[in-house]
């Protein structure tokens, strides 16, 4: 599978502009400021009906225009698949593939298997526990269909339960029943998706491991921990040792809405003991494990997104990436940076065909 071509009309800070692709190896070039970045997000858009830095899609319009379009045509399984996504203000973003509608979005996750790696990554490190979470979920999502589905239901319970909660505050008033139902059903969504997330990570942290000695030269021991209330209890019997803390609260304040991703290095937190560099290559493993677990379970290369991955790693590091990129296991990739000449030296030693765009 690959992109083969993709168009753009008023998307970001592009006017019109088309790009023809070489299966393998794609790079932009040139100074900050100039698209390479929102070329790379319009590709993710194709994958995931949505942007990878802008969460509200009207601010992918271009300044003064009313809309945009992003138009690609992906080679797969021996036949093209033609992927729009379009938004206009004021209306509901589209999504079509082959000219038809999607009914809804989540329909289209998992067609276009799709891996980024850029700096805006380092919010895995310095945010919450719902930035890794939502890293978790969306990798599942991609090779379960059903997963996703969960997910949106269990949020939308939650959401329902905290409305209840606000309500008993604001009337003095407590009704057990009516809470029950929301909890047995967030006991029985939550229990399929605590499993599902501790047999995603059973199979993903070996593969994590992997990478890291890769690219560090076994220099470091890092650790991937999952944390959650359900290693403890069940939801039901959390949620009633709970209840007098959710009525202050006036919010569900266990579950696995709260469940967090540990990233360590030797014991510590990352976040706090780790270098730069180290924090970097923790982010690369994580992104290019994230991939090997997409190919392996689907059976199909996602195509790879280096976005500015090369400032900040040390030649060492650069070389050993490159090296595995060599390997016959990646698809097409795509890669942003500002030296054309390191990009050409570094394309060069994978003796792989290529293309350069200088922007």
């Amino acid at each position: 599978m690959f992109l083969k071509n993709i168009t753009l009309f008023n998307y970001k800070n592009f006017s019109e502009a088309s790009f023809e692709f070489d299966p393998k190896i794609n790079c932009f070039v040139g100074k900050n400021g100039v698209g390479k970045t929102n070329v790379l997000d319009a590709i993710y858009h194709l994958s995931n009906g949505k942007s990878y830095f802008n969460p509200l899609a009207v601010q992918n319009i271009k300044h003064n225009e009313e809309f945009f379009v992003v138009d690609g045509e992906f080679e797969k399984n021996d036949r093209t698949e033609q992927i729009v996504c379009s938004l206009k203000k004021g209306q509901k973003k589209i999504l079509k593939r082959n000219g038809k509608l999607y009914d809804k979005l989540s329909e289209h996750i998992g067609l276009i298997p799709l891996v980024i790696i850029s700096p805006a990554d380092r919010d895995l490190i310095t945010d919450g526990s719902e930035t890794r979470r939502k890293f978790m979920d969306s990798v599942i999502s991609q090779l379960d269909k059903s997963y996703l589905q969960e997910i949106i239901k269990y949020q939308k319970i939650i959401l329902q339960r905290n409305a209840l909660l606000k309500y008993f505050a604001l009337n003095h008033v407590f009704e057990k029943e009516t809470l029950h139902i929301y909890d047995e059903q967030l006991d029985d969504l939550g229990q399929v998706i605590f499993e599902k997330r501790k047999s995603f990570l059973e199979k993903f942290i070996p593969i994590f491991n992997h990478y890291y000695q890769e690219i560090s030269n076994n220099s470091e021991n890092v650790q991937l921990v999952y944390q959650s209330d359900l290693f403890e209890k069940n939801m039901l019997p959390l949620l009633a040792e709970n209840i007098n803390k959710d009525k202050a609260l006036q919010y569900t304040s266990v579950g696995i809405h709260k469940d967090d991703l540990s990233f360590e290095i030797d014991g510590f937190p990352i976040k706090k003991f780790g270098s730069q560099g180290q924090q970097k290559s923790f982010l690369i493993a994580l992104k290019l494990a994230q991939f090997d677990f997409v190919k392996k379970q689907s059976g199909e290369k996602p195509i790879l997104l280096f976005d500015d991955i090369f400032d900040k790693l040390d030649e060492s590091r650069v070389s050993k990436i490159v090296s595995m990129v060599n390997q016959e296991e990646f698809g097409q990739l795509f890669i942003s940076d500002t030296h054309p000449e390191r990009t050409e030296n570094i394309v060069k030693e994978t003796h792989q065909s290529y293309k350069i765009f200088n922007l």
